[in-house]
Formats: C-alpha cells, structure tokens, sequence
C-alpha cells in the first residue's frame, strides 16, 4: 500500500521506511517486556513530510474540523497532521505531564490499557464544541483505551468522533470496527 506524499504523488517507500526505522529495545533490569523506538522516525526528513498526508487520507472527505492528540508521541504527529488537513489541533492532557493548562477542563478516564493501568485524559474546554469534526492521531493503538476517553471528551462537548488514525495499530478487529481505527501498520510488520 502507497501513501500520499505532501506533494500528491504516491509515496511508496513510507511503510517500508517506518519498517526499517523501527526497533525494540530492552528498557533495562526488571522489565518484563521489550519497547518501541520509534525514535529514528522523528530524524528522517521524508518520514515527517509523508506521515501527516499519510496518516489523513482515509478520513479526508469526512472533513475534520480539528485533529487532537495524546501527550507525549501525538504531540508531534498532531500538528503533522493538522497541517496536512489545515485545520487546528488540540493537546490532549495527561496529570503529570508537566503541562496541565488552566482554566476548564473536560476530563475522560480510560478503560484499562495494555498494562492494566487508568489513564486521566483531559482537553481545554473551549477548544472542542458541538461543530467540531474530531480526528485523533496517534503513534500506536494497542488496545484503544485513550481514544475510548478521547471519543468520551468529544461526546461531552458535542462534538463528532470521526476516528483514529495511527501509525501502528495492533487492537483486536472489534476494538477498531467500534472506533474508526486506521493505521499505516499493524504490529506484525514490526519484528
């Protein structure tokens, strides 16, 4: 499958790029498990170009008024993919992340991830109404707990879910079905 660059032709080398840019890596003593570095990603220049148009194209005629996005990876695709749609993006807060902002905040809390943990979500207020055409971004969708409680923020405000659009995904089919996940990759490709 071939995804569109920012210039409109096809970009063919994008999936095998993230593919060959892709490690695990063993986190250290203690850890039960390995991690992904996706960390080459953000250092090549035509990955960043590809992957904000890449990431868009399946919910474009769906017209996105506003993409959001998790701390800390959807912080960089976000914008990337915003700017492909231009239209705005909107932060989605984590306790703790050094970044809470004042004033209202609309607050979800996820169903357990894929270490069992509760994640807080939140997003400022006013910057998500019953107008809004919301696409989340993210890097990868494991189980789909933080856009279970992004979908929730967008329901409290009015506003329309779209989807997900991710860069890897690796949830079962239902999981997706239910909440509009496409992705570039699923996980099998990364091993």
């Amino acid at each position: 499958m071939a995804f569109p660059a920012p210039d409109g032709p096809l970009a063919p080398d994008l999936l095998g790029r993230l593919t060959d840019q892709f490690r695990w890596v063993d986190p250290g003593p203690g850890s039960s498990h390995l991690v992904s570095d996706i960390s080459r990603w953000w250092r090549d220049p035509q990955v960043l170009a590809a992957l904000g148009p890449a990431l868009v194209a399946p919910f474009r005629d769906a017209r996105p008024t506003v993409v959001v996005a998790p701390a800390v990876t959807g912080l960089m695709l976000g914008p990337l993919a915003a700017t492909a749609l231009g239209v705005g993006f909107v932060p989605v807060h984590k306790p703790g992340d050094g970044r809470l902002p004042s004033g209202p905040l609309v607050w979800a809390q996820s169903p357990p991830d894929f270490r069992g943990r509760r994640v807080d979500l939140a997003v400022r207020e006013h910057l998500i109404g019953p107008d809004d055409r919301v696409l989340m971004v993210d890097d990868w969708v494991a189980t789909g707990a933080q856009a279970s409680a992004v979908r929730e923020i967008c329901a409290t405000r009015g506003a329309h879910w779209l989807g997900v659009a991710a860069i890897v995904v690796d949830c079962p089919p239902e999981v997706t079905h239910d909440l509009g996940v496409r992705g570039l990759l699923d996980s099998g490709r990364l091993t």
